[in-house]
């Protein structure tokens, strides 16, 4: 039996087996060595009543946005409204409409976010997504189906505008975009800061978000309303003013040597 296993598996399989060894093996040891523990944003802040209805959210918004947009991805292609570029293109081409999405993404997901924290509009969509004040990677996808329809709406208005001005993306950029989405929208949702401390304090990386960023927007709810960058924040003094303390405090927490477990010493017995 184990033979034919075995004989059956392919070179792709295997590696992506060794792949979820590797990941499982990491997962095992960062939490034997305390290393997620030392990293996680807020210690206490896991309910499991909050998990449990995010669980709920997650697969109702799942299962209806990924019906609309997929329709609606599938009927502007059909109709010649999205289209891409077939043309073999060279790496900074694509480097620049990313560039190019991933910035204007950013504006649109600010000016939208903060819009959905003004009523009634925050009680109608915005307030399912704000039951977690501890984020963690459910609540990535645990948000009304209408504002993950008008978050995700974007992409393919996106891609229709440039095909609209005769300058369709490459397949290559718009195999980028929805993997961005993904790992980013988990990626801060995720609870735990593993970036270094000389994140915020070095010009070319501070405007780039951080889990911090965004898990306080959850914990303070008026600030930090960026998606993938802190620009528009910045620019228009929504950053949490103890932001950057703040990140700096739990990289001294995490960096700062564990007290020594000192042995009892014995109790003296009396004559």
């Amino acid at each position: 039996m184990l033979r034919q296993v075995w004989a059956g598996l392919t070179g792709e399989n295997l590696l992506n087996l060794w792949l979820m060894a590797f990941i499982a093996a990491g997962l095992i040891a960062g939490i034997a060595t305390g290393f997620f523990k030392a990293r996680k944003i807020q210690p206490n802040g896991f309910k499991w009543k909050i998990f449990r209805w995010e669980i709920f959210g997650a697969v109702v918004t799942t299962s209806l946005s990924g019906v609309v947009l997929g329709a609606l991805n599938k009927y502007l292609t059909a109709h010649g409204w999205v289209a891409f570029n077939p043309a073999p293109t060279s790496w900074w081409v694509i480097a620049a409409e990313y560039v190019a999405y991933f910035f204007l993404f950013d504006t649109y997901f600010y000016w939208l976010h903060r819009w959905m924290h003004k009523e009634p509009v925050y009680t109608w969509v915005h307030k399912w997504h704000h039951k977690s004040t501890s984020p963690n990677l459910l609540t990535t996808v645990s948000v009304n189906p209408l504002e993950s329809i008008i978050n995700g709406g974007f992409v393919p208005l996106f891609m229709t505008a440039f095909t609209v001005i005769a300058l369709p993306i490459h397949k290559e950029t718009a195999a980028l975009i929805l993997p961005t989405n993904i790992v980013m929208g988990l990626y801060v949702h995720a609870g735990y800061e593993f970036l270094p401390r000389w994140w915020n304090r070095t010009w070319a990386t501070k405007w780039f978000i951080t889990t911090t960023f965004h898990d306080q927007h959850h914990k303070y709810f008026n600030y930090n309303f960026g998606g993938y960058t802190t620009i528009w924040d910045y620019i228009c003094g929504t950053t949490r003013k103890k932001y950057e303390a703040d990140f700096d405090k739990l990289c001294e927490r995490r960096s700062a040597p564990r007290a020594p477990v000192v042995a009892p010493e014995p109790v003296a017995q009396e004559a």
